[in-house]
């Protein structure tokens, strides 16, 4: 039986976001996840969490400034530093909220920077915040992330992020696979799991076309959530979806999908 991890970004946003835990234990989930802490103190974030009996599955490194446009930095070879104060961020929250897996954004190439620059950043800074979050005993993520919503977005492709590990080399590092921006990518959703399955430590969801709930377009999620326990995986699913009505109204899914 899956493990869903509701996404407190993209679900509950009919209340504030303080308010999403609660939401999402009423609903049900054991576990969540979100793309930043940053904005809020730890000590209520963790505070959170305990009172609605909820593990905090993933949040992502620091991705420079979302409200602009980007999303992340870790390729971009003029912001090095900012990177690693961004790992350093990163392990305070994750510690304060026990929280065992942390995801970096590549970004989107700049302006100017060669493949071969971004690719050199990318496993250079990999290096360095997979060994610093190994030490403060937190797995480090790579998610590849499709260019038609994000074009030039430098991570794109399964095999790609499964290359990438081997170049830096770290037992500490891992993929992060979301199912809607592999099929957007390239598809063959279970065979790629089950070919990268030993370095997959999280998965995401959401259907297509218009990531909206699964059941709601293309992906046969009953056929892979099947597939996900034949072989298996035993993590985190995160609900990283854009309910197409009434969040809680669409949780109908979860049933439906998983007889």
């Amino acid at each position: 039986m899956p493990k869903f991890a509701a996404n407190l970004t993209m679900l509950y946003n009919e209340v504030d976001f303080m308010d999403r835990f609660k939401a999402a234990a009423d609903d049900g989930f054991k576990g969540v996840e979100y793309l930043f802490p940053y904005p809020y103190a730890a000590a209520d974030l963790a505070a959170k969490l305990k009172e609605h009996g909820l593990t905090q599955v993933l949040h992502n490194l620091p991705a420079g400034d979302w409200g602009a446009g980007e999303r992340g930095i870790a390729c971009h070879p003029d912001r090095v530093e900012e990177f690693k104060k961004g790992v350093d961020q990163a392990i305070e929250y994750a510690t304060a909220l026990g929280c065992k897996q942390v995801n970096c954004l590549a970004g989107k190439v700049p302006e100017g920077v060669s493949q071969e620059q971004a690719h050199a950043t990318f496993v250079s800074n990999l290096k360095f915040a997979a060994d610093k979050l190994k030490a403060a005993g937190i797995r480090l993520l790579i998610e590849p992330i499709n260019t038609f919503d994000i074009p030039g977005f430098f991570l794109c492709y399964t095999a790609q992020a499964a290359a990438i590990l081997d170049e830096v080399g770290s037992d500490n590092l891992f993929i992060q696979y979301d199912i809607y921006h592999a099929q957007r990518m390239e598809g063959e959703l279970t065979n790629t799991f089950k070919a990268h399955q030993a370095r997959i430590a999280h998965v995401q969801l959401a259907d297509n076309p218009g990531r909206n709930e699964p059941g709601t377009g293309e992906i046969n999620y009953a056929f892979l959530f099947k597939a996900l326990d034949g072989a298996g995986y035993d993590g985190w699913i995160g609900c990283e979806y854009k309910p197409a009505g009434n969040t809680s109204a669409g949780m109908g899914w979860r049933e439906a999908l998983t007889k």
